[in-house]
């Protein structure tokens, strides 16, 4: 009876243990922003930020920076070391750069028949970098392939009192273009995104940049890949309305 038990026991903490594992591993499988920032100083202890409230927008052009995640990864500062070697998600022989580097190049060209200047940023942006709008593109990854959707984050702090609605208009619009479902689970990796994290790196956008981090699609997924892959374009639409609406949302003129 005493053995019985044991086995019992065993095999409970076992499968504990494995589910444990499981989840673990399909938490962190494919592509999450990654490096999170602690949170930004708090309003009391601004001091050298203080400037910023009454910052202005510099004159010129609309100009939109488009990021193509894990772009040129290879080529990070050593502020953002511990980013090296992660060349995010994979599958069918085709990796997450290549499919976020082709739906920002389709996304700029869009914009560029608005007369906005659209730039196409590595994973290592300018320093101190600013846009009116900054839109992070990256697509997801899950062991469990019938997991599907996108999904978008802005910055934990914001500084431009806009991002809501840059995350309003870029949710219904990339809905709309592209067909799928919006994925809800958006975690604290994606709202810690490094790029975000103006106080903490140099290679970090203004911090009165409107910014939004987009998993356009899951590369793991036989039916995202149908648009994210097959049909950039498509995933290019739902970005570039999104901004547009924003702008207007905005008061810029178009």
């Amino acid at each position: 009876m005493k053995l019985l038990l044991s086995g019992i026991v065993a095999i409970f903490i076992s499968g504990l243990v494995f589910w444990d594992f499981k989840n673990d591993r399909e938490k962190t499988t494919g592509a999450p922003p990654y490096l999170v920032t602690e949170d930004p100083p708090n309003d009391s202890g601004w001091g050298q930020y203080a400037y910023l409230k009454d910052w202005k927008r510099p004159e010129g052009p609309i100009k939109v920076g488009l990021q193509a995640g894990h772009w040129k990864n290879d080529e990070i500062p050593d502020e953002l070391s511990r980013l090296k070697g992660n060349t995010g998600s994979a599958s069918n022989g085709i990796t997450e750069w290549e499919v976020n580097l082709k739906i920002a190049q389709e996304t700029a060209k869009i914009l560029q028949t608005k007369g906005i200047i659209a730039e196409i940023l590595p994973t290592t942006i300018p320093v101190d970098y600013w846009a009116d709008v900054f839109v992070a593109v990256h697509a997801d990854g899950n062991t469990d392939r019938s997991v599907s959707g996108f999904k978008a984050a802005v910055p934990r702090r914001d500084m431009t009192g806009n991002n809501k609605k840059l995350l309003e208009a870029m949710e219904t619009a990339y809905e709309k273009n592209t067909r799928l479902e919006k994925d809800p689970n958006v975690s604290r990796n994606m709202r810690g995104y490094y790029a975000f994290g103006w106080w903490r790196f140099d290679h970090a956008i203004h911090p009165m940049t409107p910014a939004i981090i987009l998993e356009t699609g899951f590369l793991t997924n036989y039916s995202d890949r149908l648009t994210i892959v097959n049909r950039p374009e498509k995933a290019a639409a739902g970005i570039a309305e999104g901004i547009v609406e924003f702008l207007k949302a905005t008061n810029f003129k178009l």
